[in-house]
């Protein structure tokens, strides 16, 4: 798996976590036997999921260190090399998936 995309997938399900979570409605308060009110939260299999994921992606580490180590040495060796080719069809993919 390319290294930037798996930042990006990162980024993007942060995103659209978030985006569930603006989109929460108040929940509806329910009268109690003394004739009051009392506030009540439900949260949906699918939220608990959602939090879990959440949680998991705030936990996780930003870098790969082996990589990153791994990638420096050669750049400081004078070894580390581009395939051109490679990186322009991944960055045309990149693009034809963000038309």
């Amino acid at each position: 798996m390319d290294p930037g995309r798996r930042n990006n997938m990162r980024i993007e399900a942060y995103t659209q976590v978030q985006q569930l979570y603006k989109a929460n409605k108040p929940a509806k308060v329910q009268e109690t036997k003394k004739g009051g009110f009392a506030d009540q939260l439900q949260i949906s299999s699918v939220g608990k999921d959602i939090q879990t994921a959440k949680t998991a992606v705030a936990q996780s580490p930003d870098l790969r260190a082996d990589l990153v180590a791994s990638v420096k040495e050669k750049i400081q060796a004078g070894t580390y090399q581009v395939d051109a080719e490679s990186f322009a069809d991944k960055l045309f993919a990149k693009y034809e998936e963000l038309r």
